[in-house]
């Protein structure tokens, strides 16, 4: 079972941004689909304290809602890549 879990939305430029880097570095995950309206996107705001996607939970790493696509594309790199 994946460790890792996205929360992410169709479409959404930032998300295929993220599971591009997924797919690069072959790091199995679970993608949860969140609601369009952001007032209904509850479980998202727990984790990260805001409404934005992608966040992303790393249960093995101590990730409870990291958000920004860039700062999780860093950290997939750093984590996950050839040089760890």
């Amino acid at each position: 079972m994946a460790n890792l879990t996205l929360y992410e939305l169709e479409g959404c430029p930032y998300c295929a941004k993220v599971k591009t880097k997924l797919a690069e570095l072959d790091v199995e995950y679970e993608s949860v689909m969140v609601p369009r309206s952001h007032s209904e996107r509850t479980e998202v705001e727990e984790l990260s304290g805001q409404t934005g996607v992608p966040v992303l939970v790393d249960e093995a790493n101590g990730i409870e809602g990291m958000s920004e696509s860039d700062d999780i594309v860093e950290y997939l790199e750093e984590t996950y890549g050839s040089a760890s």
